[in-house]
């Protein structure tokens, strides 16, 4: 068994991962499995080890990884895979690969490639649910949904918060969700700025100073707001598309489209277009001049 595991879904990847351990361990020891530097280890050290009869066991599990940064051994790729002995199993672990390269192609086409690639916030919500029922918990779609907008689309957190939700209550509501989780800051700016383009100007600068006493700085608030613009921008001029069609064509998430697509119908083209020059010139002001930051961007959300 020679596997890669690749791609930059690293929850899904260290969960594939760490099953084939588990396996491996129930089945030959704990002794039988070897983790080998791959950035450090020499390529004729790595064959002599694959080539070496397992110690105190029936078999071995031999796991490399980012083999690919080490460039005498990732020009050996072939021939440290054809060494690999018959009582030796190995594992090569490349999350961030160059897939133009002549080792990925060596690693596609000589060892079974398991490629986890990220979720975006559709495939999430159907992971959550499916994830839930496996634990013998109920989430429905809606719900599942609903806690994506609220704390992002980082698979590893949504994880820990569903365990946590399961541990409160099987039975998941947007209730348990509202009590049990924070909202991450980007949804925080999204309903910031749907407040402000409905006329909740009050609102709007309630949701700013919400921000700035969880100690988030004018700083770090303007370039979500300005990843906002950016996404409605796209989604303005891409009108003719689906948000997955744009989200293919950017190598973005149609998730955040979605709401993007919302924001950027109430606001129009020509107003997104004098909000995106109006927070380059704050932004320019910020790093240039000793403006008041805080100031500067309760204007700018005042009179959006």
């Amino acid at each position: 068994m020679i596997i890669t595991l690749t791609g930059n879904n690293s929850f899904s990847l260290q969960r594939r991962l760490s099953q084939i351990v588990a396996d491996f361990k129930r089945e030959y020891g704990d002794l039988a499995v070897e983790r080998l530097e791959g950035e450090e280890i020499s390529p004729e050290g790595l064959i002599e080890s694959l080539k070496s009869l397992p110690f105190l066991a029936n078999r071995k599990l031999a796991l490399v990884r980012d083999l690919s940064f080490n460039k005498p051994a990732a020009e050996q790729l072939e021939q440290i895979i054809s060494s690999v002995g018959e009582s030796c199993d190995f594992i090569i672990l490349e999350p961030n690969v160059d897939r133009r390269s002549v080792y990925f192609k060596v690693l596609k086409s000589q060892t079974e490639l398991e490629d986890f690639s990220a979720l975006d916030g559709r495939n999430l919500t159907s992971w959550l649910v499916n994830e839930a029922k496996q634990q013998g918990a109920k989430l429905n779609l809606a719900d599942a949904n609903y806690l994506v907008e609220r704390v992002g689309e980082d698979q590893q957190l949504l994880a820990s918060e569903l365990s946590k939700l399961l541990t409160y209550n099987p039975e998941i509501s947007r209730s348990s969700i509202d009590i049990l989780t924070e909202k991450a800051p980007q949804s925080r700016v999204f309903d910031l700025l749907d407040a402000a383009f409905n006329g909740q100007k009050e609102r709007a600068l309630k949701l700013y100073e919400e921000q700035r006493a969880q100690r988030i700085e004018p700083q770090a608030i303007l370039p979500m707001i300005t990843w906002q613009l950016n996404l409605m921008a796209l989604t303005s001029l891409g009108r003719d598309k689906t948000s997955g069609e744009i989200a293919k064509d950017t190598g973005g998430s149609a998730f955040p489209l979605d709401k993007a697509k919302r924001l950027a119908s109430k606001a129009g083209s020509q107003k997104l277009a004098r909000m995106i020059d109006e927070a380059y010139k704050i932004d320019l002001d910020f790093k240039s001049t000793s403006i008041d930051t805080d100031e500067a961007l309760r204007t700018f959300i005042a009179t959006l």
